[in-house]
């Protein structure tokens, strides 16, 4: 009889267990995606540029498996709230207390079931499209990817079973142990606030110093590598939480003691509201605060590397492009590119050697790069300055000739692009006019420029190159897999990176999907609880349209805080990448964009859903 009620239930307040189907789902979604890559190692050590990325995926395993915890907890929690009421009703109707309790238990674990069914179709179906998507932009085959992974289905299970075992213990065991009349007046309690002056003065010291350890293990992670990963997670984990459970009490305790703040129109119930509900939040807050460091840093991660392409690829070359005996095709091609400066450089080949004119050398200095590798950004390009007063120079020193000076060899062999891909096995020579006209052989040229978009030409650069890559077999003997122009160059990053530019970009928007549901639970299932105090207010004659406000100001700042501190983590996070990413916030304003439209849609969602339950419907 009472699972029947227990049905009854479910079917009339159906709008609120899709809220919280919707929620379990997107969570067991989310972790199943996360551990199609995190378990398939044969993928993560083919496709990544970090040495150690099976072991980072490891802890963001821990990292993620701790935060779902919390999650699951306060999403189950938001079912018991809504139920306490009528649990307490039936009791008062005779209905024994481990009868109700039993009930309890079936409810939570039932919901569960359904939601991890559902969540991993829906996470086999996301990581399906998803990752289609994203190696369909990055044009990354991602073999070795499967979006149906048995191995992470059965941890999925596994792990979601048990903690919906564990939940719905805790769920049945809470309504047991209350009375009749504690479950009746549920939504009359209240969370007391302690805002101790010297335990929150304690509390935000050891905050601050364990934050200031992860973030100094992050800037270094260069030097303390699979520690520093290590460190950083655990100091940054526990400072957050303590950040919000020493300082963010305090802080809305003292916002409520400014009289000009706290007595303008409905702030004083506003900061009331949020003080009162703080100390539950502490810990929701902390950990929407690591899921968007996780996510918007994943999202983050993956454009840098992505943007960084072509810088990387720019990192010893000047020259967008080098045309080696440009053809006809090369030069229509060359005439629809949106050049900034150009060069032509003549040269003769014999099968000893590649002989360069001197004078074409000297009247027009290639630029070049000289690379430092203490320095972490692009070198500025600039002309060779080295006099040239021999008439002839070669590659290595002999006794006829002197050695080419360093800016010259770097100038002949990248920016004209002298590799052994292109000539093989030639030695290079520079000889004056003189001694130019005497080499017998035809006078080729080797056309330079920068272009003004670089990544747009791409579809023109690549035909130049296949050209290139002919001239190369016909001085060679065989086609080359690459040419060394800045164009393999980027081709070849491009194909190294694209894995962990996935990654980043699939998880970024996993976590993301994932990260202000939390939040969104927690307040939904504590707002029964105010639906008296805004009844009050309405009766007494309080507009609706000034709760209204007052609802969006107080959930905005619930919103604002792990927004901000999450953010920050990112903004030092990025220095992990400091060593493998020329300008590692290149383009940050992508990811920051993405982040604050999802969040932002959450908060409205949000809103919209706690108006609906707090506010008396008008007649």
């Amino acid at each position: 009889m009472l699972f029947k009620l227990s049905f009854s239930s479910m079917r009339k307040s159906f709008k609120d267990y899709l809220v919280l189907l919707f929620g379990l789902t997107i969570s067991i979604a989310i972790f199943y995606m996360f551990q199609t890559l995190a378990q398939n190692k044969v993928f993560l050590e083919s496709n990544a540029m970090i040495s150690s990325i099976v072991f980072v995926f490891h802890v963001g395993t821990f990292i993620l498996a701790a935060i779902t915890i919390f999650y699951i907890f306060y999403a189950t929690s938001f079912m018991l709230s809504m139920r306490q009421k009528e649990m307490g009703m039936y009791m008062t109707l005779g209905a024994k207390k481990y009868k109700v309790a039993q009930m309890m238990f079936f409810e939570t674990f039932f919901i569960g079931m359904i939601s991890l069914l559902i969540g991993i179709a829906i996470g086999i179906g996301l990581a399906e499209g998803i990752a289609s998507l994203f190696m369909w932009q990055l044009d990354f085959s991602g073999e070795g990817f499967e979006a149906f992974y048995l191995s992470s289905i059965m941890t999925t299970v596994i792990f979601y079973v048990i903690l919906f075992s564990l939940t719905s213990i805790v769920n049945a065991v809470k309504v047991a142990r209350q009375s009749v009349l504690e479950l009746l007046h549920a939504d009359r309690k209240h969370d007391e606030v302690n805002t101790k002056g010297s335990r929150t003065i304690i509390g935000v010291f050891f905050a601050i110093a364990l934050i200031a350890v992860g973030y100094y293990a992050m800037i270094h992670i260069d030097k303390l590598v699979q520690f520093g990963v290590i460190l950083a997670a655990i100091t940054i984990t526990i400072g957050t939480y303590l950040i919000f459970i020493s300082f963010l009490p305090y802080f809305i305790k003292k916002l409520k003691g400014i009289r000009t703040l706290n007595e303008k129109g409905l702030n004083a119930f506003t900061l009331a509201q949020l003080r009162f509900r703080v100390m539950n939040l502490t810990k929701v807050l902390g950990t929407v605060t690591m899921l968007i460091a996780l996510g918007l840093g994943a999202l983050t991660a993956g454009i840098s590397f992505y943007h960084n392409i072509e810088k990387q690829s720019s990192m010893f070359q000047t020259n967008d492009v080098v045309v080696h005996q440009p053809s006809e095709t090369d030069e229509e091609i060359i005439e629809t590119l949106n050049i900034t400066e150009q060069h032509e450089y003549r040269y003769k080949v014999k099968k000893d050697g590649v002989y360069f004119l001197k004078e074409d050398l000297l009247n027009n200095p290639p630029l070049i790069r000289e690379f430092n590798p203490e320095i972490k950004e692009i070198p500025e390009p600039k002309s060779v300055a080295t006099s040239l007063p021999a008439e002839k120079y070669a590659w290595n020193e002999d006794e006829q000739m002197k050695a080419m000076p360093e800016g010259w060899y770097t100038a002949i062999s990248t920016e004209l692009n002298t590799s052994f891909y292109m000539f093989g096995g030639r030695d290079i020579y520079i000889y004056d006019k003189t001694n130019f006209q005497k080499i017998d052989g035809k006078e080729q040229h080797v056309f330079t420029a920068m272009i003004e978009d670089f990544k747009e030409a791409l579809p023109k650069l690549e035909k130049i190159d296949k050209g290139q890559q002919e001239i190369a077999a016909s001085m060679t003997g065989e086609k080359p897999e690459t040419t060394g122009s800045k164009y393999s160059n980027y081709v070849a990053i491009k194909g190294f990176s694209n894995g962990t530019i996935f990654m980043g970009f699939f998880l970024g928007v996993a976590f993301l999907m994932m990260m202000a549901s939390v939040l969104m639970f927690k307040l939904l299932s504590s707002a029964n609880a105010d639906i008296q105090r805004y009844d009050m207010l309405r009766k007494i004659g309080v507009r609706r349209s000034v709760l209204t406000k007052s609802i969006y100001r107080e959930l905005f700042l619930v919103f604002l805080f792990p927004a901000i501190i999450g953010l920050v983590h990112v903004l030092v996070g990025m220095q992990m990448f400091s060593f493998i990413i020329i300008e590692p916030y290149t383009k940050i304003w992508i990811p920051i964009s993405i982040f604050i439209l999802i969040y932002g849609i959450y908060y409205v969602m949000t809103v919209q859903m706690y108006k609906r339950i707090v506010l008396p419907k008008e007649e």
